[in-house]
């Protein structure tokens, strides 16, 4: 699942590819009580890198599916 984040005052966004095995609901679940207590919100990617992200300057969150899944050409649906 990727997960794509805005960031206040900043024109780019983190993208973070988290594991196969991520459940859409505990990310959100995450991300809502980083942001209501406004500490930092920490992700772990496919790789096992963590990304944290100060929960104050999220402006949105994005998820979608994996770039692996995404189609691109002319067959695309």
């Amino acid at each position: 699942m990727d997960v794509r984040i805005g960031i206040v005052q900043s024109m780019k966004e983190i993208e973070v590819e988290l594991a196969d095995d991520a459940q859409t609901e505990e990310v959100v679940t995450a991300i809502e009580a980083a942001i209501g207590t406004e500490s930092v919100l920490w992700l772990t990617d496919r790789k096992g890198r963590r990304v944290g992200i100060p929960a104050s300057r999220v402006a949105y969150v994005e998820f979608g599916a994996p770039a692996s899944e995404r189609r691109v050409g002319f067959g695309a649906a």
